[in-house]
């Protein structure tokens, strides 16, 4: 890496606070986002994307000491870029012209107004180019799987390519409206009208496979629509006494409102099994107002329960009833529309018949993989994708699909007459024409399909807190699902098709719509562009986390089936291609997981390797990398190893290919103040990786020299860490950086015996050097605190031998007596131990504590926080400084005892800590102490 090339922000600072803020707040957002426009799994907020292209192309004020000579100016410019960030990042802002063109002002200072091209060769869901475009630069996204192709095109390639233009349908050229029709709004109002067309043209054919429901009187009266049907699978009781066609059912509550709670109870029909009759029959009622839902007959990991003689039932036994093709299902219940609210009404012939007569002239008989990353259906017999939709859900989606290749003939003919040019270009043909834009339209429709699908399968259920269908992707996963819902297609309610028109409408008019950007299907290990000079930003695959050609065939069949002819070149094969896929899965190497491991560094090495050659040298490359705090591997010779075979994976391959990683960010898109968020994968969503090309003539090392400049450099870095108040629970993660930038500006750090050190050890190098670095500050804490925590990393709240106490206190300069004085711990009958923070003396208050300490400074700032949130804790936080301690050495104790309690385990306590640094700016803000916090990360 050249010396003189002007160091980014992203390569010194960045206000990560507010940041993961909105990216988290990004979740709530529903309506415009362009995550609502199609399903993909582990999309990349746009926040977070927006902020580190940003980050990546404007210079840190230090590297312009002619403009900023001293370190306060470059500070207070730094913090200028922050607010600008903090502006930039809000949803609200998304295409506020304002703040975007002082960001894009901001970029051109930087870089010259050189016209530069961000390259995403892992687009995915198409965050990445997106945010791209929406900066003014240029875009072009790229991946193997041709579902992401088509989002990416959706959202960069086709608004660009048609804006400005009015609407061509014959209401609104009726309406005369000619102007004023800014963006892709003229777009999205077609993809309305044409999607209501298809709605009237399903009902008027497949209506009569959806009947309405007679309400009772106390509802209004009448017919309702259909919200959803209920249903619940069955198999034949294994008792031979018994023999009932028994329903499996997870939870029996249609409704959960308190006020308003509603359930399905089950009465059994026969009394004859006894004399071992095989006709027990179950009619379902529905209940409201007061009494006790019954269980329901699934229980988690343990099987199921026949409802009729309350035999236990194994999850083997309804494996095989499902492979055998014999399991079947049973109406339990019917959610209708009514006046004022849902009515939940008992089945009907008439309706379980509409279902059972559907039969589809065509289906996706594709076959479900035999194993795969998130997928349990198989094991119940379900080895189609068309046998995870009834056969009535069929019937509709392929309806449907079909509409959308009417649609687009409708389109086209309506673009004629609306005077659009008669140019027969295709849209991959570069046509901008009427044939062309009715192709976009399909396209937008044929998403609304796909959204559908989401919610018109038999793996979607009820949600009785919120009353309604819960979608097939709640997660990246297809579970099996025992008592499914079946969406009224034509209600008002969740997954009814205008519902899903809507969604894609209001996404498609959020978009920037700015020059047309690019989307190609390409094989990453092989060509990642064929743009001179890009800036590389990516969000590779994640090992062995997500398997993403398995799940996209379940949009792949219906988008092939409505828009294959529109893109022969993407849906040219019967289902997603898997070959090519960069995920490490076992099964697709016969089990073997170091084959499997080996695929996907080498393939990761290729790629890095295409873009350290083709990327631009002046910029940084930005990597994603979904880490998860729980992929942690334990601990090494008393070093826990942060690090999981992906995430040491993916860093292998960096640096083999000779990229030189220059900074570490964790991004966290989840709260990290929840309890359970501890002990689960939703800490830190994602790390970005900031790599430069490293020098062709970069010295080796040895392995006294690495650890020799890690000791040395370290330091500093973590102390702006931690002045920047960086989550305890990313500080870890985020060290990674400044100490992998020291490993990779090697060509090769050298062991004592000659071999290279690999980076699963210069990991654990670096983790020991943390753990050091926070060690050694605990000279800053007076030797009760000392004593507190030594006693505490041994054996925590436990009560131990007085003499053990002692000895210990001696070392750290006290006493067992002194520290009695001080309230922090209990001596009795021979034994000491640590008082927790709820035995602590009541009536405390700082300014009268004669033996005032650090431990109890922190313990009291945590039972405040609790009690009193920031506000007390800010006023407590002047006392304490006013009693002469500070509150920088209370927050660094902090961090110190969080990694302890990290190590140990301890999730409730490390909470504790996590939650006081993660409110310390607003803790410090309220104090009004003078406690100066730096805002460098």
């Amino acid at each position: 890496m050249q010396e003189d090339r002007p160091r980014k922000l992203i390569e010194v600072a960045l206000p990560l606070d507010v940041i993961n803020k909105e990216s988290s707040r990004e979740k709530s957002i529903r309506h415009g986002h362009p995550s609502t426009m199609h399903y993909w799994w582990a999309r990349r907020p746009l926040a977070t994307c927006r902020a580190v292209l940003f980050a990546s192309l404007v210079d840190d004020p230090s590297a312009h000491p002619e403009m900023y000579p001293t370190v306060e100016e470059q500070e207070r410019a730094r913090e200028e870029l922050f607010a600008l960030i903090g502006e930039l990042v809000k949803w609200e802002n998304s295409n506020n012209e304002r703040v975007l063109a002082r960001a894009r002002q901001k970029i051109k200072e930087s870089t010259g107004g050189a016209k530069l091209v961000v390259v995403d060769p892992f687009c995915g869901g198409g965050s990445i180019p997106l945010e791209a475009q929406r900066l003014g630069l240029g875009a072009q996204g790229s991946d193997i799987n041709p579902v992401a192709v088509l989002i990416t095109k959706a959202l960069i390639e086709l608004p660009g390519r048609f804006a400005g233009l009015a609407p061509v349908n014959p209401d609104a050229r009726r309406g005369g409206m000619s102007v004023g029709w800014r963006g892709v709004r003229g777009m999205a109002e077609d993809v309305r009208y044409y999607g209501r067309w298809m709605r009237d043209e399903a009902e008027r054919r497949i209506g009569h496979l959806y009947p309405r429901v007679e309400l009772p009187r106390e509802h209004g009266g009448g017919e309702g629509r259909v919200i959803a049907w209920l249903w619940a699978r069955t198999v034949r009781c294994p008792n031979p006494a018994c023999g009932a066609q028994m329903p499996l059912v997870r939870s029996f509550v249609l409704s959960a409102k308190k006020g308003k709670e509603v359930w399905v109870e089950p009465e059994v029909l026969s009394d004859r099994l006894s004399a071992g009759c095989r006709d027990g029959v179950i009619r379902y009622h529905v209940r409201s107002g007061r009494g006790t839902p019954p269980e329901g007959t699934v229980i988690n990991r343990q099987g199921a329960r026949c409802i009729v003689c309350g035999s236990p039932v194994s999850f083997d036994y309804i494996r095989d009833e499902g492979k055998a093709g014999r399991m079947g299902q049973e109406l339990m219940a019917i959610v209708a529309e009514g006046r004022r609210g849902r009515v939940y009404l008992p089945p009907t012939t008439e309706h379980i018949e509409a279902a059972m007569k559907s039969q589809p002239q065509w289906k996706p008989d594709t076959e479900l993989p035999r194993q795969a990353l998130g997928f349990r259906v198989q094991l119940y017999g379900m080895t189609k994708h068309s046998d995870l939709f009834t056969s009535r859900q069929l019937v509709a989606l392929t309806t449907f699909s079909d509409l959308v290749r009417e649609a687009r003939e409708r389109v086209w003919e309506d673009a004629l007459a609306a005077g659009m040019e008669n140019d027969r270009r295709g849209l991959e043909e570069g046509g901008r024409g009427a044939r062309a834009y009715a192709e976009a339209i399909a396209t937008y429709l044929a998403f609304a399909v796909d959204k559908a699908a989401d919610y018109w399968s038999s793996l979607c259920s009820w949600h009785s807190s919120r009353e309604i269908v819960r979608n097939t992707f709640s997660r990246q996963a297809i579970p099996m699902v025992w008592d499914y819902a079946e969406c009224g297609i034509f209600s008002n309610s969740t997954g009814n098709w205008m519902a899903c028109v809507e969604w894609v409408c209001k996404a498609l008019e959020h978009l920037p719509a700015s020059e047309p950007g690019r989307a190609l299907q390409l094989d990453a290990t092989e060509s990642i562009n064929g743009v001179p000079l890009p800036i590389v930003s990516t969000d590779p695959p994640y090992y062995d986390n997500i398997g993403y050609a398995d799940l996209s065939d379940f949009f792949y069949i219906w988008l092939r089936r409505s828009v294959g002819d529109i893109y022969p070149s993407l849906f040219r094969t019967v289902l997603v291609p898997k070959e090519g896929e960069l995920v490490a899965t076992p099964y697709r190497f016969g089990g073997d997981k170091d084959k499997a491991r080996e695929f996907f560094e080498d393939g990761m090495r290729k790629t890095f390797e295409n873009i350290r050659e083709k990327a631009h040298p002046d910029y940084p490359v930005t990597i994603y990398y979904a880490y998860k705090q729980s992929e942690s591997d334990g601990a090494e010779d008393g070093v826990l190893l942060r690090a999981s075979r992906g995430w040491e994976a993916m860093l292998t391959a960096a640096i083999d290919a000779g990229l030189q990683i220059t900074g570490t960010w964790p991004m966290r898109t989840e709260l990290s103040n929840r309890p359970v968020a501890l002990n689960t994968n939703a800490l830190a969503s994602s790390v970005v990786l900031v790599c430069r090309g490293r020098a062709s003539d970069a010295p080796e090392a040895t392995r006294r020299e690495f650890l020799g400049a890690l000791r040395r450099e370290l330091p500093g870095r973590l102390r702006e860490l931690q002045r920047g108040n960086i989550a305890p629970v990313d500080l870890a993660q985020a060290a990674i950086g400044p100490g992998m930038a020291v490993f990779s500006r090697y060509s090769q750090v050298l062991e004592a015996d000659g071999s290279r050190m690999s980076v699963r050890e210069a990991l654990r190098i670096i983790n020991g050097v943390l753990d050091e670095v926070l060690n050694e500050q605990e000279w800053e804490y007076d030797g009760d605190t000392r004593w507190a925590v030594a006693w505490y990393e041994a054996y925590g709240y436990e009560e131990r031998a007085y003499g053990e106490a002692e000895v210990l206190a001696r070392a750290k300069n006290t006493s067992v007596e002194g520290m009695e004085e001080a309230g922090i711990v209990r001596a009795l009958r021979g034994k000491v131990r640590l008082l927790r923070r709820d035995e602590l003396a009541k009536g405390w208050e700082a300014g009268r504590d004669r033996r005032l300490t650090v431990w109890e400074g922190v313990q009291r700032m945590i039972e405040r926080l609790e009690e009193k949130g920031e506000e007390g804790a800010g006023r407590l936080l002047r006392e304490l400084e006013s009693a002469g301690v500070s509150g920088d050495v209370i927050r660094d104790l902090a961090y110190r005892l969080y990694t302890l309690c990290e190590r140990k385990g301890w999730t409730e306590e490390a909470l504790a800590y996590n939650s006081l640094v993660v409110s310390w700016p607003q803790i410090v803000a309220r104090a009004g102490s003078g406690t100066q916090q730096s805002s460098l990360l």
